[in-house]
């Protein structure tokens, strides 16, 4: 995949930053892009299923920072799953290699990736103590606060309050200097900055990329688990039809509505998160009679092009499932075999 990341000159600190919805803290950031080398960041993900464009998001995140001079470390977290039900333990390590293979599929430096299982090291007495001390300063409704993107129903399991204590216990224990995710997990990382200083470890930095709204309706997030979303698994008519129903106005404005959940554009925001970061340039193909090609090299002129009229939504639509399919045809030829 290397062929098709972006190799256009920025300075560490707009590498790191770039398609970030939030740092905390850019003071911390700062110092972290003044030298990066040898720095170590990380994402950890469930192993849950087959990679989708939630996990490509942060993925684009960490092949960004190994391009700044990051070493990544990815957390291929079990324990987090079986706390969370996702099945056996044989069962999530099986998941967890296969997740792996995808990771290396979609783009990420394997010579500059470290994997990791939460039960390489969360099952040891001093992480184990060390979670207990968490569990003595924290509140469960401070718990709770933090755990509210993986609880599901009216009921909370215990399992779930522990949860987010780990995942704030993973970031020193790991030994990294930036904690990547998205900002769904935001409160998580706040909730490691109030915490671990009790048990005499640093606060960490870390950084927090955008959500994308749900590709069929504008709305709330994309996810695996409700509405319309993308895959490694799907194939290239898989994606064509997915984006040709996707929810595309020729604007980037949110739209206002009725029940005051704005609806975003996710076509446009798939191609500034997903497409711009990894490809030098793209190329919207249309007949001479209807102007021929478009050829962009950032997205700003892609964006200002669709609300102009002289990008139409359905080629847009067009240039992302080709972009898209590129990205995703190395996992999905991983898979298949």
């Amino acid at each position: 995949m290397s062929d098709n990341r972006t190799v256009v000159r920025m300075d560490a600190y707009e590498r790191i930053t770039r398609n970030a919805a939030e740092v905390v803290t850019e003071e911390e950031i700062e110092a972290l892009a003044d030298d990066p080398d040898g720095k170590r960041a990380y994402v950890g993900y469930e192993p849950s299923g087959v990679l989708h464009i939630g996990h490509m998001l942060t993925a684009n995140k960490l092949i960004d920072l190994q391009e700044a001079g990051f070493e990544v470390t990815v957390l291929l977290a079990d324990v987090h799953a079986y706390l969370n039900d996702k099945g056996s333990f044989e069962e999530i390590r099986h998941t967890a290699e296969r997740m792996r293979d995808q990771f290396i599929a979609y783009g990420l430096d394997e010579s500059n990736t470290q994997f990791v299982l939460g039960s390489d090291f969360q099952l040891d007495d001093d992480y184990t103590l060390d979670l207990h001390s968490l569990e003595l300063e924290t509140t469960l409704a401070r718990a709770e606060r933090a755990m509210a993107e993986i609880t599901s129903g009216d009921s909370v399991k215990v399992s779930q309050a522990v949860y987010p204590l780990m995942q704030a216990l993973d970031i020193p224990y790991l030994g990294v200097d930036l904690a990547i995710g998205g900002m769904e997990q935001r409160k998580v990382h706040m909730l490691a900055r109030d915490v671990l200083p009790s048990i005499d470890r640093e606060p960490p930095t870390s950084l927090h990329t955008p959500l994308i709204a749900d590709l069929g309706t504008g709305r709330g997030k994309m996810s695996s688990s409700a509405g319309v979303t993308i895959s490694m698994e799907d194939s290239r008519d898989d994606i064509e039809s997915k984006v040709n129903d996707a929810y595309c106005p020729p604007t980037a404005d949110p739209e206002p509505t009725d029940d005051g959940e704005a609806r975003e554009n996710p076509v446009l925001q798939v191609f500034e998160y997903h497409v711009f970061p990894r490809f030098d340039a793209v190329t919207v193909e249309r007949p001479k009679e209807y102007g021929g090609d478009l050829a962009y090299e950032g997205y700003g002129a892609l964006e200002a092009d669709l609300e102009s009229g002289e990008l139409h939504p359905a080629d847009a639509k067009g240039a992302l499932a080709e972009y898209l399919d590129r990205l995703i045809a190395p996992g999905r030829e991983q898979l298949a075999e």
